[in-house]
Formats: C-alpha cells, structure tokens, sequence
C-alpha cells in the first residue's frame, strides 16, 4: 500500500514537471517568435535607412521627382502639429483624469466616463481623421494644420486621461487625510499634494502619448494632408512625416524610397527614445 502511494505521488510529480516543461518550451518559442519580427524589422529598417540618415535630410526641404533632397518641411511640421496637439490634449485629459479619481469616485459618471475612454482609446486612428474632417475640414473648405492638431489632441486625450487617474488613485489616501486634516482646501491638496505625488507617471503617460501621435499616418490623411513647401501656416496643408514616408514609400522614384526610409528610421528612433526616457521616469 506504501509502495503503490509513493508510485503514485512520483507519477503526479513527473507529469506536473512534464507539463511544466512543456508550458514552458511554448512560452519560450512564443517569445522568440515576437522577438524575431520585431528585430528582423528593426533591422531591416536600420540597413534601409542608415545610408539615407545624412545632413541633408534636416537642411533641404522635399524634393520634386528624380532629384536629392530632404525633409526638413515635413520635420517641423510634424513637431509643430505634435506640440499644439500635446498642449491641446494633455490639459483636457489631466483634468479630467483628476475628476475621476479625486471627485468621481461615486456615481454612474465615473464609470461610464472610463468606459468611453477605453472605447476612445482603442478606436482605429482613421476613425478620429474622419471624424475631425467631418466636423472641421468640410466646414471650412480646407485642409490644415489646425485640423491635423486637432485630430492628434483627440489621440492624445484617453491616453493621458486612463495615466492621470490610474496614477492618482495610486496616492495613498493617508496623505489626502493629512492634508485635509490641516484645513487645506480640496483643489490645493490635489495641486499640491496628489500631483506632486504623481508627476512622475503623469509626465510617462503624456510622453507615452506623444510617442504614439509621433507616427499616426492616417488621421492627418484626412486633416492636414502635406505641402512639399516650407510652411509655417497653421491655417494652410501642413507636410509631416508619416504622410511624406505613405507617399514616397508608394512611388516609383528611388530618391523618394530612400527618403522614406530615412523618415522611417527617424521616426523610429525618436519613438524609441521617448519610450526609453518614459520608462526611466517612471521607475524614478
């Protein structure tokens, strides 16, 4: 009887490390089949662009068919729109993300407010170009720069919104007391107290925002469109980089491929160097 039990317990005991061995080969393949897309485009991007990475690229504006050139219209112009769409939507989505975790922590606002946002969050970015075309690019006969901000500022928006409130409501509810133990009004405890508190996953939300606006293509398709010119108009068509990089990859023109894959690369590299800097604030 003795036997039999250890028998039994060995058997349970090789088929528990049999199963553990074989979840684990699968979460290991699973992984290295991720890391091997991501790092074969990577490359890729980084043998196609590396030759095309050179001064010029941030000296001469876009060049007509056939002929050398830059991108430095579409490099300050996709600066310009990402700035004014941040300083639209992070605003917005501070506030409102202060509302839900300091004044919304009852009630059927709340919650609804968070379900819209994650649905916001997790639309297509063609839908908010069309959208903002709708409503503003129609109305006024033409595209712009403001449009193209516009749409962005709407990008910018559920992402600051779901950081601000998850980060505030990870402030001990101890130092709300305190405060308010001390006679301190509410909006003083949150401005100088909550946030305080929060800055640094706040500031990593907004730099994770401006990080995905950075290369959205679509929305400004429908909103700012692109000018080949130097042009400082918010009011006119805006050039930006993913438009230019849509546009020059689908030519038959090599200047233009390789311009392309220099925005790319570019791109690419700023996006993850705020990912890097985010990260770091974050572990602070």
């Amino acid at each position: 009887m003795a036997v039999s039990a250890i028998n039994m317990q060995n058997g349970i005991y090789r088929r528990r490390r049999a199963v553990n061995k074989i979840m684990l080969t699968l979460s290991m393949a699973a992984l290295v089949f991720g890391l091997f897309w991501l790092f074969w485009i990577i490359i890729t991007l980084l043998i196609k662009s590396g030759g095309a990475l050179t001064f010029s690229l941030f000296t001469e504006i876009t060049p007509p068919p056939g002929q050398a050139g830059g991108l430095i219209n579409a490099i300050m112009g996709s600066l310009l729109m990402v700035a004014v769409g941040t300083l639209i939507g992070t605003p917005v989505g501070i506030l409102a993300g202060t509302y839900l975790s300091e004044y919304g922590r009852s009630g059927w606002l709340a919650p609804a407010t968070r379900f819209l946002n994650d649905v916001l969050l997790s639309a297509p970015s063609i839908i908010i170009g069309l959208f903002i075309y709708a409503v503003y690019v129609a109305q006024v006969g033409h595209y712009s720069g403001w449009a193209g901000s516009l749409a962005l500022a709407i990008l910018v928006i559920p992402v600051v919104v779901r950081t601000t409130d998850n980060m505030l409501l990870l402030v001990p509810n101890g130092l709300r007391e305190a405060t308010a133990a001390l006679g301190c009004p509410k909006w003083r405890m949150i401005t100088m107290v909550c946030y305080r508190a929060a800055r640094s996953g706040i500031m990593t939300g907004i730099l994770l925002a401006i990080a995905r606006i950075s290369g959205e293509t679509a929305p400004l398709l429908f909103t700012a469109l692109s000018n080949q010119f130097m042009s400082w108009n918010m009011n006119a068509p805006m050039s930006n980089l993913p438009v230019v990089i849509y546009q020059y990859a689908a030519s038959p023109f090599k200047e233009w491929n390789n311009l392309a894959w220099a925005g790319a690369g570019l791109i690419t590299l700023v996006v993850l160097g705020i990912n890097i800097l985010a990260r770091n604030m974050f572990k602070r």
